[in-house]
């Protein structure tokens, strides 16, 4: 099982601490990196986020192996054909390392803040749908495809250069919503993303979405599984109790939440029951963009 590190850019990520961050992921020996997409935090206070599309084509081009992505980046944000072209390019120019992580949106005060519509549950999901299916038909085609939809069209359209990876970037869908999200990604992703679960919701999840699979014909291994979750982990036992004094946070409540938390080696253990139920990769949440000591000490810890 992969183990890789996710950042929320809505809270404080300039170029510095994104540059940073590059290089220690990249040289501690972390499989990934990936990111929130997200113009400014659910609640005040606002903090910088740099735009996630500039910052993935900087990492394409600044870094030499680790994959890297949007974890996830809402379709209320940009047209489909946007976010499709913009990805295949990313993704050639990196070499074949982006995952395409897309949602359906969720955050209502930035939708607010900067003129987005983020719509009703129900009419949002239809529109994440046929915003799949563009992207789908955009990426994977190679001759001009017409598209008639209520939220998007498209009428004998290509994008070129043509991907070259064969059918573009691999195509992530994240959530743990049993209605619309996990038939989604049966249909539609290379690779489904659930997020803060424990080992038995994670095998339950992932039997249901073998059951999707079947039903559209596809085998259970053509859609990797990974997971977001939490990480509150210390070098000592007094570093841990800060870190989440600090946050006014219950180690019992977030492991109750799919948290992993300890100090040393405990989180490796922790990891290690995940690996058990067939996760490939696991996304780690680390929350304070320049602790990168802290990071360190992680890698050594879970890595070795």
């Amino acid at each position: 099982m992969d183990i890789a590190i996710m950042i929320e850019g809505q809270n404080g990520l300039t170029w510095e601490r994104w540059r940073n961050l590059a290089v220690a992921v990249e040289d501690l020996g972390f499989s990934g990196l990936y990111r929130s997409d997200h113009f400014t935090n659910a609640a005040s206070p606002d903090k910088e986020s740099l735009e996630l599309w500039v910052s993935l084509t900087w990492l394409a081009s600044h870094t030499r192996h680790i994959e890297f992505g949007s974890l996830v980046s809402p379709l209320s944000f940009r047209p489909p054909a946007l976010t499709a072209r913009m990805a295949a390019a990313v993704d050639d120019l990196s070499g074949g390392r982006l995952t395409l992580g897309l949602g359906a949106g969720w955050q209502a005060r930035e939708h607010n803040l900067f003129g987005y519509d983020l719509l009703d549950l129900k009419a949002r999901f239809d529109r994440f749908e046929e915003g799949l299916q563009v992207i789908d038909l955009l990426l994977k085609g190679d001759a001009p495809v017409s598209f008639s939809g209520e939220y998007f069209q498209l009428r004998e359209a290509i994008l070129l250069p043509r991907p070259a990876r064969p059918g573009g970037p691999r195509l992530l869908i994240g959530g743990n919503g049993e209605k619309r999200t996990l038939p989604l990604a049966a249909r539609y992703a290379d690779e489904w993303n659930l997020v803060f679960a424990s080992p038995s919701e994670v095998i339950r999840l992932s039997t249901v979405l073998d059951r999707l699979l079947a039903i559209e014909g596809r085998r259970p291994e053509a859609v990797r599984r990974s997971m977001m979750t939490g990480v509150r982990f210390g070098r000592t036992k007094k570093e841990l109790t800060e870190k989440l004094a600090a946050r006014s946070q219950s180690a019992d409540d977030l492991r109750k939440k799919g948290f992993l938390i300890g100090v040393g080696e405990q989180v490796k253990v922790q990891l290690a029951d995940l690996a058990k139920t067939g996760l490939q990769r696991v996304m780690l949440q680390w929350l304070d963009l320049e602790d990168l000591e802290g990071l360190a000490a992680l890698a050594k810890a879970v890595l070795g």
